[in-house]
């Protein structure tokens, strides 16, 4: 028996997966770079197809403007927003990996600084919230969502998050009764107050149900898909096309100049709740939808 477990813990030994922990280092320092660099096809494409269709020419303006800055910020390898972000990063780790030299978190929080100071990109992130509000110098530390799966893979996808979009961001605490309409009600609530602010037309994340911490996050997530690309449930596709709907016939418009793309899509994550309550969560994003990824 003892032969046995020796063989299965050298079989188990030999299927681990070791990963060079430069390696994570050098590949978050280019995703952070190519995050700020390029506007990714969905978004570009989302943007054109609101050109087509709205009907204010100040606003197709400046709907064109946003075409054109991509563009220079690809060509020119520059960022498309001078605020950077905040880098947050959503990791899907296969559990036969092993970095060799250090952390998935260390790793990526040295890829980070890598990236932001050979990318000449803003550090926008300060010490402590409230008494020491000093740049920590290379926008460390990230936000890292780390999520354990089957394989021997590492799967990341950077969402750089601005500081005038995050900021309009919102949470509350529904009643079960208010329902759909209640849920409707407070995202374009979220949306419409926050007017300019986020430099609309903004991408709405909604997470919808869990706990406090659990909605916020779904909201968030759900900005990592494809921009327009409808929930795979009927039923909450259909919600996401009635709220885009009454967000654009709100009039804010691109930068809240006016005009009808106040929105260039609204996006719905959820997870069972409890029977007492219904967390709604909206977290926008700007028109300048940044996020960049690699697999290893």
């Amino acid at each position: 028996m003892g032969n046995l477990k020796i063989a299965k813990g050298r079989d188990l030994q030999d299927a681990i997966r070791h990963v060079p922990y430069e390696r994570v280092v050098n590949e978050v320092a280019a995703c952070c770079m190519n995050a700020a660099y390029d506007l990714p096809c969905d978004v570009v494409d989302r943007v054109k197809d609101f050109l087509n269709s709205e009907t204010s020419e100040r606003a197709r303006e400046f709907l064109r403007q946003y075409l054109e800055n991509a563009e220079i910020a690809t060509t020119e390898r520059m960022p498309i927003c001078q605020d950077t972000g905040f880098a947050v990063f959503f990791v899907e780790m296969g559990e036969m990996v092993k970095i060799d030299g250090g952390s998935i978190y260390a790793a990526i929080t040295d890829g980070t600084a890598k990236g932001y100071q050979e990318g000449y990109l803003r550090k926008s992130i300060v010490k402590d919230p409230v008494f020491n509000r000093e740049n920590t110098g290379d926008n460390t530390p990230p936000i890292i969502h780390l999520k354990l799966v089957p394989g021997n893979k590492i799967n990341v996808v950077l969402a750089p998050k601005g500081g005038g979009s995050e900021n309009m961001s919102q949470l509350r605490m529904l009643k079960p009764s208010d329902g759909k309409e209640g849920i409707i009600d407070f995202v374009v609530e979220v949306v419409t107050g926050a007017g300019g602010n986020p430099c609309p037309p903004t991408i709405v994340g909604v997470g919808i149900g869990g706990t406090f911490e659990k909605a916020a996050f779904l909201a968030k997530k759900s900005l990592l898909r494809d921009v327009g690309k409808p929930h795979n449930e009927p039923e909450y596709a259909e919600l996401e096309k009635e709220i885009l709907e009454r967000i654009n016939t709100s009039g804010v418009g691109p930068q809240g100049l006016g005009g009808d793309t106040t929105a260039l899509a609204v996006h719905i994550e959820k997870f069972p709740c409890h029977i007492a309550s219904l967390p709604v969560a909206v977290n926008l994003n700007c028109h300048a939808a940044r996020h960049a990824g690699f697999e290893i």
